[in-house]
């Protein structure tokens, strides 16, 4: 009864999986798409995504780029961009909100 319970579940979640993945809304979909319209507008190659979440209108992903790439690496200068997408992942806007040395902590 219990592993029955267990099939349930996973097979319903695994459905809930598919379905936010076939309507494109999924947040990993959204920050692959928000990373990928930036590289392509300011021709810096995209480190990682370091924040996604729903908004209102769409999603707000904040993208890390590597801008400057120095030697040795700490040095290499990165920014944080904000891309604000909406719900079909069509670009909206994005800013830079940060500049920072690879090496640097957080502050």
């Amino acid at each position: 009864m219990a592993e029955q319970s267990r099939t349930r579940t996973r097979s319903s979640s695994t459905a809930a999986r598919k379905r936010t993945k076939e309507s494109g809304s999924a947040p990993g979909a959204m920050a692959r798409r928000a990373a990928e319209l930036l590289q392509d507008l300011i021709s810096h190659r995209a480190e990682g995504v370091s924040a996604v979440r729903r908004t209102d209108h769409g999603w707000c992903v904040e993208v890390d780029v590597l801008e400057l790439l120095r030697i040795p690496d700490t040095t290499s200068l990165l920014a944080t961009y904000e891309v604000r997408l909406d719900a079909d992942g069509e670009l909206l806007e994005y800013y830079r909100t940060r500049r920072y040395r690879r090496g640097a902590a957080d502050e």
